[in-house]
């Protein structure tokens, strides 16, 4: 019989733990009903993650096991520095290119898909577009092979970055001001929280997927009270774009115009 490995045991307490804990301690208000919701949401994200394991971590891994150049490679390093910075440096690119989803115009046809979701819980975390992967593949290439990174390097970066993503995107009320001090140095369910609002503002700000430094360094982070945000995106097409097939097509027509500013409810 097969063993199971202790970080793939790991993996099954994250995710079982954080379903349970965002049940018990919820953050946000619930406003559309739930199990569609994330039915649709694990349907996107099994896509991704077929992408993501039969094309991405493949390629990227053949990368990382060549790679003689980069930030890391070109920085005499004690080996546990070299991982840390080889992880941070990726992090760091990362908050550029989530930026760039914004920006420019053809990366937000895909990425949309992912904040058209109403509300947020841990299932928001797989709502990507397959597609959004394969475009997402020349910078997922550039952010190793600059980086430095070695298969080492590469997979403590992935595991941080998925843990990361699904904790930060959960529905969980931290007790105390444990998500404040947890913001310190990782970006938290509150943080994420405003970046998810229809106000184009509150968008525009909270980018990091990891690490909290990126948006303290750059002047992005913004606070705001969970109970006064307005989750999805601020379009006349946003809801009639949740269902599942709406949701594979919507990248693929002309994005819709966004609301008039003051008026960007639609529930």
């Amino acid at each position: 019989m097969a063993r199971i490995s202790p970080l793939a045991i790991a993996g099954i307490a994250l995710i079982g733990g954080l379903w349970l804990a965002e049940r018990a301690r919820p953050l946000r208000r619930q406003t559309h009903e739930t199990s569609t919701r994330q039915v649709r949401n694990i349907a996107l994200g099994a896509g991704t993650m077929l992408v993501v394991t039969a094309i991405e971590m493949p390629l990227l891994k053949r990368l990382a096991k060549n790679n003689r150049h980069g930030l890391v490679q070109a920085i005499p390093l004690p080996r546990p520095l070299q991982v840390a910075l080889g992880v941070a440096a990726m992090d760091y690119a990362y908050y550029w290119w989530h930026i760039a989803t914004h920006r420019v115009p053809f990366l937000w046809r895909f990425h949309r898909v992912h904040h058209i979701d109403p509300d947020m819980d841990m299932t928001t975390a797989l709502r990507f577009h397959a597609v959004d992967m394969l475009v997402s593949l020349p910078f997922r290439v550039a952010q190793v092979v600059l980086s430095g990174a070695d298969p080492t390097i590469l997979m403590a970066h992935r595991r941080f970055f998925d843990a990361s993503v699904l904790f930060h995107h959960s529905n969980l009320r931290l007790p105390g001001r444990w998500d404040d001090s947890l913001s310190l140095v990782f970006t938290t369910p509150k943080m994420h929280g405003v970046h998810h609002s229809k106000v184009p503002e509150e968008m525009d700000s909270n980018w990091t997927s990891g690490l909290s430094l990126w948006d303290r360094l750059h002047g992005t982070l913004r606070r705001k009270p969970q109970d006064c945000i307005d989750i999805g995106v601020a379009d006349r097409a946003s809801l009639a774009d949740l269902t599942l097939g709406n949701s594979l097509l919507a990248p693929f027509r002309a994005t819709p115009e966004p609301l008039p500013s003051g008026n960007v409810s639609l529930r």
